[in-house]
């Protein structure tokens, strides 16, 4: 994403320990994290634990779901929560969707999102943008 007016959310997520499981047609990865948001909308951290499951079925296809809420403050100071669910794959994107009861981000549930998904050491760094 090059439109930086667009950031809504920045993410840094720090991993934990990988849970994996092999079958016959497909494996399945879960991996906790914990994660930190600043930006201009909103401030905060996860509440408890996210956790991010990796499908990897026998044919190469792959897909990711991330499931986790942040609990802060938006841009106008109110405490707030936001959950966020974001699947995808490289290939097709990531689609993030936002559960939200801030007044003033109510509007991330409608909106049509999408996301980038960066290695960084420990983890990785989710930004979350509007479409365009």
């Amino acid at each position: 994403m090059d439109d930086q007016s667009s950031l809504l959310l920045e993410i840094r997520v720090a991993c934990g320990e990988a849970l994996s499981v092999k079958g016959r047609q497909m494996s399945v990865v879960m991996i906790p994290f914990t994660g930190v948001s600043e930006g201009p909308y909103f401030f905060g951290k996860t509440l408890g634990t996210g956790v991010d499951t990796q499908k990897i079925g026998k044919d190469g296809s792959f897909l990711l779901s991330a499931r986790y809420m942040l609990e802060g403050e938006d841009c106008e100071g109110n405490a707030c929560r936001i959950f966020i669910e974001n699947q995808g794959n490289e290939q097709e994107g990531f689609v993030p969707r936002i559960v939200t009861d801030s007044p003033v981000l109510k509007h991330w549930e409608e909106a049509e999102l999408v996301s980038t998904i960066e290695g960084i050491p420990g983890g990785v760094m989710v930004r979350i943008y509007l479409k365009d």
